[in-house]
């Protein structure tokens, strides 16, 4: 191994605790909703916007923790976000009705949203482009372990230590994501000073300059559709199970890991497949195994044949999100924690759409139906994508 890849493997391995606490935190709850929902006498279809609570404040913080990891250094605002979420977490526990969680889960959102993406910025900027979709599934193999544990742990904690317990579990992950991280941020992206001010006017400029770029508004609105169309399926699990009288909190979290799973898979794959298919080729595989997965979770007779369609949709999500984020650290290099902010930016708000348009097609249509839209619309967006790639190239 020479030292670039050495140098790779460390900033992957310290990088990869913070992102496993965050994503921990993000899906956490979704297997609780039901128990949550007794807990405070609530409807689960209130309750289920706790994921949407989280996901949008995650969005919405991103214009700003972009520009200032650019500017004060990614690692020290990372640095923040992990101690600010441990901190949410833990009051979280304590929360006395279903309104103080929501405002506490909106706290934990925006905490969070200064983790993950300023994670996948630093590794583009340390990362040659060459090495970087691989680089990129390795540390979406930490963010896995954060989802798969937050399903896992939440399913398998609960019956003892119940929700608020579980709670203060994923409060501790993420003090030590802030503790691993600790030491000097290696610097910026090119171009930008390190520990400069952060000018208003230039943040805006950027911006402005990012949007104007055509293949940066294909890769956002993809990855904006992207988001509702998998993530909003989640929260309605648990009680999705119960109501077809195939289960419950246990096999819900079992699903959520079986998702993650999915991703540990493709990221375990990533180097022979990248080697022998196109991007283009990922991209529609992808789009396609997502589809399949989640006409299974909609018209499963059993339980383990719902839990399982999980696996499917986490492969193919993975597939094509890595080929969109790889596009997104080259849309503009000068400024690569603005333009992956607004990536996460478009991301995290589909996932926060996701739940509020699932519950009402949940209502209107049924489950099923619902899914059906949400499987052709994957598919479809595998397609344009890989349509789009094709014409690049051309």
């Amino acid at each position: 191994m020479d030292d670039a890849a050495r140098a790779t493997r460390r900033l992957l391995l310290v990088l990869g605790v913070g992102a496993a606490s965050s994503t921990l935190a993000s899906r956490l709850l979704d297997p609780l909703v039901g128990e949550i929902a007794a807990d405070f006498a609530a409807d689960a279809g209130m309750v289920a916007l706790l994921a949407t609570a989280f996901s949008l404040p995650y969005a919405l913080v991103q214009p700003v923790l972009g520009p200032a990891g650019d500017a004060l250094g990614k690692r020290r605002v990372i640095r923040a976000g992990c101690i600010l979420l441990a901190i949410t977490l833990a009051a979280s526990a304590f929360a006395p009705d279903l309104p103080s969680l929501m405002v506490l889960r909106i706290l934990a959102g925006a905490a969070a949203g200064g983790i993950f993406p300023l994670a996948i910025a630093m590794v583009g900027d340390q990362v040659p482009l060459a090495r970087r979709q691989l680089a990129l599934s390795r540390l979406l193999v930490a963010g896995l372990t954060g989802s798969a544990s937050g399903g896992a742990l939440a399913a398998l904690l609960a019956p003892f230590i119940g929700w608020r317990g579980v709670l203060l579990v994923a409060a501790g992950v993420a003090l030590a994501g802030w503790w691993v991280l600790r030491g000097r941020d290696p610097g910026a992206s090119p171009g930008v000073p390190l520990g400069r001010r952060i000018d208003v006017i230039d943040v805006l400029r950027r911006y402005r300059q990012i949007l104007g770029l055509a293949r940066a508004r294909a890769l956002y609105g993809a990855v904006f559709v992207e988001g509702m169309l998998v993530f909003g399926m989640f929260p309605f699990l648990a009680p999705t199970l119960s109501e077809r009288g195939l289960g419950g909190v246990a096999e819900a979290g079992m699903a959520v890991a079986l998702f993650a799973l999915g991703g540990f898979l493709f990221a375990a794959v990533a180097a022979p497949l990248l080697r022998h298919l196109s991007q283009r080729r990922v991209m529609q595989a992808g789009g396609a195994l997502a589809a399949l997965g989640l006409l299974g979770v909609g018209f499963a007779p059993a339980a383990p044949l719902l839990i399982g369609a999980c696996l499917p949709i986490g492969f193919g999500f993975y597939m094509l999100h890595t080929s969109i984020q790889t596009g997104v650290t080259e849309v503009a290099p000068a400024a690569r924690g603005s333009a992956v902010a607004l990536h996460a930016f478009s991301f995290f708000l589909g996932q926060a759409l996701g739940p509020v348009v699932v519950a009402l097609g949940r209502a209107g249509l049924g489950m099923g139906a619902t899914l059906v839209l949400a499987a052709m619309g994957v598919l479809l967006l595998g397609l344009v994508l890989a349509g789009r790639r094709r014409a690049q190239k051309d």
